[in-house]
Parts: C-alpha cells; sequence; structure tokens
C-alpha cells in the first residue's frame, strides 16, 4: 500500500472529525458558539455512553465478532445499580453490580458463540430481547429512582468542581481508553485478539486458544457496557429500563467509523473514540439545528453504509 493511501487510511477518522465539526460549525452560523468550550463539554458529556460502549465493541469487532445487545445491557446494568441504591446499597457497589451485570452477559454471549456456535450476530440478537425484558421485570415496568449521592455527578455537563473541566466519568473513560488501547496494542492478548480476526484459522493453528480469547474479550466488552449503563444511571438520576434503545447502532458506527473492519483484524481503540465524537458532534449540531430526530437516524444510518461500504473497498483493494 502506497505511503499516502497508508497516511490517508490512519487519519481519515480525525479528518472525518474535523469535517463534521466545520460543517455544522457553518449551518449553525454560529462557529464561536458551535466550536465553545462550553458547547466542546456539552459534546463530551453525549459521547460517554458511546465512548465506553466503543471501546468494548472494538475488542470484539477486532476479533471478528458483533454484539447488538449493548443497548439492552446499559439499560438493564442501569437498572441493578438503581435497585441497589433505592435498597440502600453504597454507590460504590451499585457500580460494582452494574459491571458484574454487563459480565454476565458478556460471558452469556461468549457461551452462545463459543460453546453453543451461535453465529454472534443472532446470539446478540436474542440476548437484545432478553436483557430489555429483564430489565424491564425487575423495574417493574416501571423507572427506578434513586436516592441523592455521589453517584450522580459522574455524567453531570458541568461538574462542581469547575477545575475538574470535565465530569468524572469523561476523566474515568479517557483512562479506561488509554488502558485498553495499551492491552490491545502492546499484550499478547491484544495481538492474539487481532490474530483471530485477521485469520482464525491460522490463529488455530499457532496455538491460539480462539475460544478462550472470545471469551475474555466479551467478558471485558459486557464489563464496559455495564460501566456505561451505571453512567446512562448516573445522567439520568433514575434507573429505566427503556433508555438506550438503537445505542448499540451509534456503538457500532462509532467503531466502523473509527476504521475497524467488520471483518476483524482492523481497528483501535483511538479511532473508536474518534468515531464516538464524530456521532456526538453529528448529534448536537442537528439538535442545534432543530433538526428532527428522524433526519438524525437518517443520517446516522447513511454514515453506517457508508462506513462498511468503505470498509469493503479496502478489502477489495488490499486483496486485488
Amino acid at each position: 500500500m502506497p505511503a499516502m493511501s497508508r497516511w490517508a487510511q490512519r487519519f481519515a477518522p480525525l479528518i472525518g472529525l474535523v469535517i463534521v465539526a466545520l460543517v455544522f460549525s457553518i449551518l449553525t452560523g454560529a462557529p464561536e458558539r458551535y466550536l465553545s468550550l462550553q458547547n466542546l463539554r456539552v459534546i463530551l458529556a453525549q459521547t460517554l455512553i458511546v465512548g465506553l460502549g466503543a471501546i468494548g465493541m472494538t475488542f470484539i469487532i477486532v476479533s471478528g465478532g458483533i454484539d447488538l445487545s449493548v443497548g439492552s445491557v446499559i439499560a438493564l446494568a442501569g437498572i441493578v445499580a438503581a435497585l441497589v441504591l433505592r435498597d440502600g446499597g453504597s454507590p460504590t457497589w451499585a457500580i460494582a453490580a452494574a459491571v458484574l451485570t454487563g459480565a454476565v452477559v458478556g460471558a452469556w454471549n461468549a457461551m452462545l458463540v463459543t460453546r453453543v456456535k451461535v453465529i454472534p450476530f443472532i446470539a446478540t440478537l436474542g440476548t437484545l430481547g432478553a436483557a430489555r425484558g429483564v430489565a424491564k421485570w425487575l423495574a417493574g415496568e416501571r423507572t427506578v429512582n434513586i436516592p441523592d449521592t455521589w453517584i450522580n455527578e459522574l455524567a453531570v455537563t458541568f461538574p462542581a468542581q469547575a477545575w475538574m473541566l470535565v465530569a468524572p466519568g469523561i476523566w474515568l473513560a479517557a483512562i479506561l481508553a488509554v488502558i485498553a488501547s495499551l492491552v490491545l496494542t502492546h499484550t499478547v492478548f491484544g495481538r492474539r485478539v487481532y490474530a483471530i480476526g485477521s485469520n482464525e484459522v491460522a490463529a488455530r493453528a499457532a496455538g491460539v486458544a480462539v475460544e478462550s480469547i472470545r471469551q475474555r474479550v466479551y467478558v471485558l466488552a459486557g464489563a464496559l457496557v455495564g460501566l456505561a449503563g451505571a453512567m446512562q444511571m448516573s445522567r439520568l438520576r433514575q434507573g429505566d429500563p427503556t433508555v438506550a434503545s438503537g445505542t448499540e447502532l451509534d456503538i457500532i458506527a462509532a467503531v466502523v467509523i473509527g476504521g475497524a473492519s467488520l471483518n476483524g483484524g482492523e481497528g483501535g481503540i483511538a479511532g473508536s473514540i474518534i468515531g464516538a465524537l464524530t456521532m456526538a458532534f453529528l448529534r448536537n449540531g442537528s439538535q442545534q439545528m432543530g433538526w428532527p430526530s428522524y433526519v438524525q437516524e437518517i443520517i446516522i444510518g447513511l454514515i453506517i453504509v457508508a462506513a462498511v461500504a468503505l470498509d469493503r473497498w479496502r478489502t477489495r483493494q488490499r486483496t486485488a
């Protein structure tokens, strides 16, 4: 691949983010407001849930899998955390319960994929419905109100401590993104994740425990989605079994926009975070333009199709 093509492919997600930001700064007619520090803080807060989910989804997609259940798992984890708080548990235990819930669902998905041999698309599609149903059952099909604790400050747009600049949850997500990036690119586990996604047959021949790696990938991703559920509850200040419907599409779109291939073997955490930011800039700009939600959904759908088409074109170019 020529050096210029490699450069363009590496920086394409960042270029796309800049283009989206510039386009909406012009469309809104007030670039100084759209690109202001205050609005950027709003955008970062809007990125938090999708960003956390995208970190986990990157591992799954790089390994050659997919997870359609993440939106429902966010709702389920949020309900579990809210119930812990409502029943007198500490915020720390509530967050731990949300993370554990996500990890358990991830282990369930892993079992379906690796043991029962259900293809990831179907396995996680089934979990999408089941997790949503369990969330509604636990909540009694209504929202779960929570007491006022420090957990409510994790995902606020403007933190009480001005020196923090952004919410504590955003700082936590940034730290987790750095750690996940190091794990994916500088550890044996990460190299094996790429190997499985690139060529599963060759990975098996090289002695890689494919099922074990996939199980860990789904559990890790599930735990991150569970944390996203706790952040969702923090933002709403209640558990809601109906939230995050369709969020799985935003998360998958963020990862694909960030340069990951749905064929597996390609992608990175930095690109996925840039993709999540692109989605947040898009939604924020659409809201400032006063566009109805269905316009945003149409745009996001077209972006997903375009990103997948571009990925297919890159694949054909490499094999030509």
